[in-house]
């Protein structure tokens, strides 16, 4: 398999999960209409160190600005960040740049990680398959149009809540399975 193969097929994934799970199991009722849409920019960073993956994330950030009919990115680390310890490191340096950047208030993080796990959670509880994905991801989300949707959603605090319940009733080897396939197809 090729270097861009490999990349398209990154992305795949990443789709895939997008629309089966996110989408699928309305994990997030905002993300339909952003992925018919083709609104979501799918960006794949290489980087294995956090300075060149804040050196992305800034070059997103931008984009983002310059460019409105981007609704939302999902910057996608294909080769490094695999230890979720060092992902939720990247993940507080990426909050620190959102602000010293000034997108406080503009922009929001929302992290999904292979081997993400809630604090106080067993590692293997079905709740943590709601923020798991194929591979680490930052998701940049507009604060704007977050704030346009969830003022039309009926009770947008129970999402959270709601979407533990979901992941609880499928189980957690319903997510490894899915999650297995879409790696396995995308090879």
């Amino acid at each position: 398999m090729t270097n861009t193969q490999r990349c398209d097929a990154d992305i795949l994934k990443t789709q895939q999960w997008l629309e089966e799970i996110i989408i699928g199991l309305n994990f997030c009722p905002f993300a339909k209409k952003e992925f018919v849409n083709s609104t979501i920019h799918y960006q794949l960073c290489d980087a294995k160190k956090i300075a060149p993956a804040l050196d992305e994330l800034t070059k997103q950030f931008e984009k983002l600005v310059l460019q409105p009919e981007i609704e939302t990115t999902l910057l996608i680390f294909n080769h490094g960040f695999k230890g979720f310890e060092g992902y939720l490191d990247l993940l507080d340096y990426s909050n620190d740049l959102l602000i010293e950047l000034g997108f406080e208030g503009i922009f929001q993080l929302a992290s999904f990680h292979p081997d993400y796990y809630f604090e106080g959670e067993a590692f293997d509880d079905a709740s943590n398959y709601t923020n798991r994905s194929p591979l680490p991801t930052i998701h940049l989300i507009r604060e704007a149009s977050m704030e346009k949707v969830l003022s039309v959603y009926k009770n947008p605090d129970k999402i959270p809540e709601n979407n533990i319940m979901l992941a609880q009733d499928k189980g957690a080897e319903f997510f490894k399975k899915t999650l297995q396939r879409i790696h396995n197809k995308h090879q």
